[in-house]
């Protein structure tokens, strides 16, 4: 018997990023993972997170700290990615859950410093069966031809951008507020969690 999964991780993530190439040896790594848990029987959000990530092969550029409000000073007392990751699959049961980001950025470069880090990936490992591109079903449910970006789609779909755009917080809030109109649309692609 399926059942359609109660909760739903929504993730947005920051990472270290520069205009233009990285410096030498630098690398993009996740500095914020931000986290909205959707109730999707009940149709609402029910908890926003944050969790702060130390960079371990890359620093915050002042072009990243514009970008994303974070300083290299917040990131330093943020957790390792390999903390993070567990406390992914701990605490929001990320193995088992399934969870949604806007485009497939997120999943790969979760998929990327897993790899890099020798780090266990949190989410449903190995086909990713549990991960859902939001913003291909948004564009697919309005029958658009170029997928938006977030801040566009919220403005497409009559919703207001809350908070900061870039803070993967907010940007987990304000995508999972997109989750929200799909799932009432009955757009949203069910998704059965791993056993």
């Amino acid at each position: 018997m399926h059942h359609e999964p109660a909760l739903l991780n929504v993730i947005d993530v920051e990472a270290t990023c520069w205009n233009g190439q990285p410096p030498p040896g630098s690398v993009n790594e996740i500095i914020e993972i931000g986290l909205t848990v959707v109730d999707v029987p009940a149709r609402r959000r029910v908890s926003r997170h944050r969790i702060l990530v130390r960079p371990n092969r890359s620093t915050v550029s002042d072009f990243c700290t514009e970008l994303t409000g974070l300083t290299q000073a917040e990131v330093d007392r943020g957790v390792t990615f390999a903390e993070a990751c567990r406390m992914l699959a701990d605490e929001y049961e990320a193995g088992v859950r399934p969870w949604a980001s806007w485009g497939e950025y997120d999943r790969r470069q979760f998929a990327r410093q897993c790899q890099a880090d020798g780090v266990p990936y949190p989410f449903g490992y190995p086909t990713d069966r549990t991960h859902t591109n939001a913003k291909a079903v948004f564009t697919e449910a309005h029958g658009l031809h170029k997928k938006p970006g977030m801040a566009h789609a919220l403005r497409f779909a009559g919703l207001p951008l809350e908070g900061r755009h870039h803070s993967g917080e907010d940007d987990a809030w304000n995508i999972a507020a997109l989750v929200l109109d799909l799932l009432d649309r009955e757009a949203w692609p069910a998704r059965i969690p791993l056993s």
